[in-house]
């Protein structure tokens, strides 16, 4: 999934949130929803790349989460929104799984790992949703769909594991396993955020979690000492228009639009935006960063946006969703 999904995990885990409208949208405020969704997730990765260029990366995702938390949060003050203790307790949990493991290896990673691979690599958070949920029902029920696009996606995560060892890039293999730690606390979170039963407004439980994973990022980064030889005046122009990007559009506009979304449109119709974002990393990395897109990657990219199509398409034929 794309970075900027984790607060919309928990709405997707509140049954009923979404309330389905009779009302017809209009067709060109559907496309922008959709190129929001796809284009905007899509391109985050390339953005994270280019913000920790000169940012720390825990300090990156920690001012990001902590001025989209803040946006959110006074949108919530706007529409009477209180939380409760039991929604606060649960958020601190999410921002650890989601934001402070899952964006803060992600972000650390970029320094060395490719937005495009970085991409690949988290695409295959499904594969892992299904085996954390399976494992923690203890229920394991199969079809020949979903046993196949698990062996294909975790091969495709193997495809490019094996080729970052293989590299001379000193520290790409250990960056791509903090990627794909990052897919497996997100997908950690999922389950928690499901067994959990959170329910409440999905603005404000998005608020809430993002304000808490900022808070922890913030703080973990400061004991990790990435204040020493930080200063605002040598963060380059790129970096800070990546952070503003990360802010406004990767958070806020395409939160926006896929809330917008989810309220006119089947969530399956709404996920395809699953199949397409590593695609749209990949291309961006390609053509803006002169990223490598090379035959290992061709194959491997194939192999994962495959693998999750056919784990969702398998998921949905199951007897009993776990």
């Amino acid at each position: 999934m794309a970075t900027d999904q984790a607060p919309l995990i928990v709405e997707k885990a509140c049954s009923g949130v979404f309330p389905r409208t009779l009302a017809q949208p209009h067709r060109f405020t559907v496309v922008l929803g959709f190129l929001a969704i796809y284009l905007i997730w899509g391109s985050t990765y390339l953005a994270i790349r280019y913000a920790v260029e000169t940012i720390p990366p825990l300090y990156t995702a920690g001012m990001r989460h902590l001025a989209a938390g803040s946006i959110l949060l006074l949108w919530c003050r706007a529409e009477r929104l209180r939380p409760t203790w039991a929604q606060i307790r649960a958020s601190i949990v999410i921002g650890v799984f989601f934001f402070l493991i899952g964006h803060g290896s992600l972000h650390w990673a970029e320094q060395k790992v490719p937005s495009g691979l970085a991409s690949l690599l988290i695409a295959s958070e499904p594969i892992w949703v299904f085996l954390l949920s399976a494992a923690a029902a203890k229920q394991w029920h199969w079809n020949s769909r979903l046993l196949a696009g698990i062996l294909l996606g975790l091969g495709g995560v193997a495809l490019l594991i094996g080729k970052s060892a293989l590299t001379s890039v000193p520290g790409l293999f250990v960056s791509s396993l903090a990627v794909v730690m990052s897919a497996l606390s997100w997908s950690a979170g999922v389950v928690y955020s499901r067994r959990s039963h959170l329910s409440g407004h999905p603005l404000l439980l998005s608020a809430l979690s993002l304000l808490a994973g900022s808070v922890q990022l913030l703080l973990v980064g400061t004991i990790a000492g990435e204040y020493r030889g930080f200063s605002f005046a040598s963060v380059s122009l790129r970096s800070w228009l990546a952070l503003g990007y990360l802010v406004v559009f990767g958070s806020v506009v395409a939160f926006t639009a896929y809330n917008w979304l989810m309220e006119h449109y089947p969530p399956t119709l709404v996920a395809t935006h699953t199949y397409i974002n590593p695609i749209v990393a990949v291309l961006l990395g390609w053509l803006l960063a002169g990223e490598a897109v090379t035959l290992n990657v061709l194959l491997s990219a194939a192999m994962v946006v495959s693998a999750v199509m056919l784990v969702d398409r398998g998921m949905a034929r199951l007897p009993k969703r776990i």
